[in-house]
């Protein structure tokens, strides 16, 4: 299978693998790849080689290309051309994890990168010329719309417990039909694990997976499994589905005001805790529609227009 895209062409994308080329292994993996083989918009471009952090560094100096070491103990270093940044990660290994972080060896066997990552359509790679490597079986999986964790999903949930929320994350994204039952369960089995999550990770997740097109199904698999009264207590999914088929556009705070979600887990921006407020005293206030967005603002009038649609 080859990708065929307009950034695996484009002359930032062509001198980053120029300054990585020759007796150096590069690949594009991740979003980039499984997103252009979906047709959805790439946002990113992620590149896994074997050259170490140090030979990275030293290569986009000699072709004149900005490098900033990013996350140097985990072998990351973001390239620059012309504006656009790509991050740049040497193959790793995990040798020890916690739950929430990882000590990782770097190793030169792209299978071993492979293996270290969360869900099989997450480590597809691609080399420069388009033509995708699939180590763990990602593309059935991507074709069936299935988030599957790679190898045992217990052992990847308790290498990083964050995997709990970006399984349903990536379902309301990118999945279709039922969850991976083998996932599901591995899920419930170790909800105990979002306690050791920051805050900062979990309104991440939630925000992301508020915002996607229709995330019902992934929700009602959170209630199921125990995940959503953690991560946000006093849901009730029952309203979402007719928010849905009435709102404009996605708008994850008009989501979780619709399901009456507490916000006691999230740690939010001013902006974010702002609209908030604004719209749960424009929604307590019960004015018309003028006079609500002259004492709310507009955002929070749109806000409680749809959630009364």
């Amino acid at each position: 299978m080859k990708l065929v895209a307009d950034w695996l062409t484009a002359p930032a994308t062509c001198a980053v693998m120029d300054a990585l080329s020759g007796h150096v292994q590069a690949f594009f993996v991740g979003g980039c790849v499984r997103n252009t083989l979906l047709g959805a918009l790439v946002s990113d471009i992620d590149i896994a080689t074997d050259a170490r952090p140090e030979e990275v560094i030293a290569r986009a100096e000699a072709a004149g290309l900005k490098a900033v070491p990013t996350g140097l103990a985990h072998g990351t270093v973001t390239l620059v051309a012309e504006g656009v940044p790509f991050e740049v990660t040497t193959f790793r290994r995990d040798v020890e994890t916690d739950g929430r972080r990882a000590v990782v060896a770097f190793t030169d066997v792209l299978e071993e990168d492979a293996a270290r990552r969360d869900f099989t359509m997450n480590a597809l790679y691609a080399d420069r010329a388009g033509e995708v490597r699939d180590p763990v079986g990602g593309l059935p999986d991507l074709e069936a719309r299935r988030v599957r964790f790679i190898g045992d999903a217990d052992i990847r949930i308790r290498e990083d417990a964050l995997r709990i929320l970006r399984f349903f994350r990536f379902q309301a994204w990118y999945g279709q039909g039922e969850a991976d039952a083998a996932g599901l369960s591995a899920v419930a089995a170790r909800v105990d694990l979002l306690e050791g999550l920051s805050a900062e990770r979990i309104t991440s997740e939630c925000i992301k997976l508020l915002s996607a097109p229709d995330p019902t199904a992934a929700l009602a698999g959170m209630a199921d499994s125990g995940v959503l009264s953690r991560v946000l207590p006093g849901s009730d999914l029952r309203i979402l589905p007719w928010l849905l088929r009435a709102e404009v556009q996605p708008d994850w705070i008009t989501r979780a005001l619709m399901i009456g979600a507490e916000r006691g887990r999230l740690r939010l921006s001013k902006a974010d805790e702002g609209g908030f407020a604004a719209a749960e005293a424009a929604l307590m206030r019960g004015e018309e529609g003028v006079r609500r967005a002259l004492r709310y603002g507009a955002e929070a009038a749109h806000r409680v227009a749809e959630i009364e649609a």
